[in-house]
């Protein structure tokens, strides 16, 4: 019962620093600001919140500010009025906020990706119909067609997102990432480039993905371990969800802890799939537990 009491009240905490942050991020409170509002020390506040959230109360804040931001962006043409209304400081911390959560800088983000080609391909894949998209600086989307839907409904999503992009037909450009893509190779012969957009949390997760090798396993515990936030397995799920480039990170290597399957943006049958061709292309698979 004591214990019970113990994480009602931390919840309480938590909470109450949740509507804190968000009735003030637009003046940065400081750390110390926030543990003070809930009574703790700053070093137990910063560990209770990362436990409870998955994310640090800086983190949060900072993405609940680049989130104003994108608001005020969207509706004015000024930088700097943007920048002040969002409570920072200087453009240069909007610039930082921006590409370290976006990866594209706060006049990309205003532009909607006018001025940026974005060069896409439909192509058949041993795991069925995709559509890629590149820039100049790497892969932005790798996106399977779902059954009953049409490659046109994957170019809507693509254009959606990059509203004012140029968009080009150039299926010729596109294949050859598709052919070292999908080799059977177990080595490629060079580094893909990709353009990973998503909050912070998100690229580290992302970014530990690619570190699973081919024809291993590991579970959403191993996933938030590896990235230092070993609670956080459930906000590890939704970052894993929002992954744009399929196969390429792979989303599919992640089973539940119990063994299961879990689920799949693209589908359980598509993952069961991959896993399977996986599994002939190296010696052994296994699950691990750390990577």
């Amino acid at each position: 019962m004591e214990e019970q009491a113990n994480a009602a009240q931390d919840y309480q905490r938590i909470e109450k620093a949740i509507r804190f942050i968000e009735e003030n991020y637009r003046t940065q409170p400081a750390l110390r600001q926030i543990a003070d509002h809930v009574g703790l020390s700053e070093y137990y506040f910063q560990r209770l919140f990362t436990r409870w959230a998955g994310t640090s109360p800086q983190r949060f804040m900072r993405y609940l500010t680049k989130e104003y931001a994108k608001q005020q962006l969207a509706t004015s043409s000024n930088l700097l009025d943007a920048t002040y209304e969002a409570g920072l400081s200087s453009p240069s911390r909007l610039h930082d906020l921006f590409v370290t959560y976006e990866a594209m800088t706060p006049a990309e983000f205003r532009a909607l990706g006018a001025g940026v080609t974005l060069r896409y391909g439909i192509h058949e894949t041993p795991f069925g119909t995709c559509l890629i998209a590149v820039t100049e600086r790497g892969i932005t989307d790798l996106r399977f067609l779902d059954e009953g839907s049409s490659a046109d409904s994957l170019l809507v999503q693509l254009q959606s997102e990059w509203p004012q992009a140029s968009c080009v037909n150039d299926e010729a450009g596109t294949l050859p990432y598709i052919e070292q893509l999908f080799s059977t190779a177990t080595s490629r012969n060079t580094p893909l480039p990709l353009v990973l957009r998503g909050t912070n949390f998100q690229i580290k997760v992302w970014e530990a993905l690619l570190r699973i090798p081919t024809g291993r396993l590991v579970s959403y515990d191993d996933v938030a371990r590896a990235i230092g936030q070993p609670t956080a397995s459930r906000a590890v799920g939704t970052a894993i969800g929002s992954n744009r480039i399929a196969y390429l990170i792979p989303c599919h290597r992640v089973l539940q802890k119990s063994g299961g399957l879990g689920g799949y943006r693209w589908g359980t049958t598509r993952k069961q799939a991959m896993l399977a061709r996986e599994a002939g292309s190296v010696p052994a698979l296994g699950q691990v537990e750390l990577f």
